[in-house]
């Protein structure tokens, strides 16, 4: 989760989050070189005083910051491109978990499972304990087992929501009579913790998501007791 002072990224909890870390700190390099070069020509202009009829017309630099931006856009549109498609593949699911946006919390389903189903609301402040977060736990948390793809289906039953997991770089709009679909993979174990980022309404800050990642011991000891 963000924590105090954190100017980046959060910490990636998932393959498809890392290689964003990693895509944000490449385009970051690339405005860093551009922004230097532009700045030391404009100071150097504003600094030199003379003037020569050879600097009134040139071919070969004409030519060249034509061309190089062009390239510098193949570097930038390349892992974009890759990542998008990454993000969009979902490769032989060993778990199906259908999220359901409702006003002000949202219904889970696990799939693959017979009636796993529960409603997931936000902790009021004062039932809170000294080891929980405000506004971002809830009472039900989604247990998924770590190392294991995961396809996320996401719906709304009024108005539109978005689910929302910054640490794993999932973000997907739950739309009213529409299934969108995403992936995942978690990495580690751990709680994450994300919220509704949709401007759906007064409370829509007020819907936390909140994730424990288990091995798959653990995740089969839950669905065991869940199911009873």
């Amino acid at each position: 989760m963000t924590t105090w002072l954190n100017m980046s990224l959060q910490d990636g909890a998932s393959p498809i989050m890392e290689q964003l870390v990693f895509f944000h700190d490449h385009v970051l390099m690339i405005m860093l070189m551009i922004t230097t070069t532009v700045s030391y020509m404009m100071i150097t202009l504003i600094r030199n005083k003379q003037t020569s009829r050879f600097m009134l017309e040139g071919q070969m630099i004409e030519t060249t910051w034509t061309i190089a931006p062009a390239i510098i856009l193949v570097f930038i549109a390349m892992p974009s491109l890759r990542l998008l498609y990454l993000m969009d593949e979902v490769h032989n699911p060993s778990l199906t978990l259908k999220a359901v946006g409702h006003q002000w919390y949202w219904s889970y389903e696990y799939s693959d499972f017979t009636k796993l189903e529960f409603d997931s609301y936000m902790i009021p402040q004062e039932e809170q304990q000294e080891s929980t977060f405000r506004l971002l736990d809830t009472d039900n948390r989604i247990v998924l087992p770590m190392n294991s793809p995961i396809r996320m289906i996401v719906t709304a039953a009024d108005v539109l929501h978005s689910w929302t997991i910054p640490s794993l770089g999932v973000k997907t709009d739950a739309t009213p009579g529409r299934l969108n679909q995403t992936s995942f993979s978690i990495s580690r174990p751990g709680i994450l913790y994300g919220q509704c980022s949709e401007i759906c309404g007064a409370n829509h800050s007020f819907m936390p998501i909140t994730i424990e990642s288990v091995p798959a011991k653990y995740f089969i000891n839950w669905v065991t007791k869940m199911s009873e």
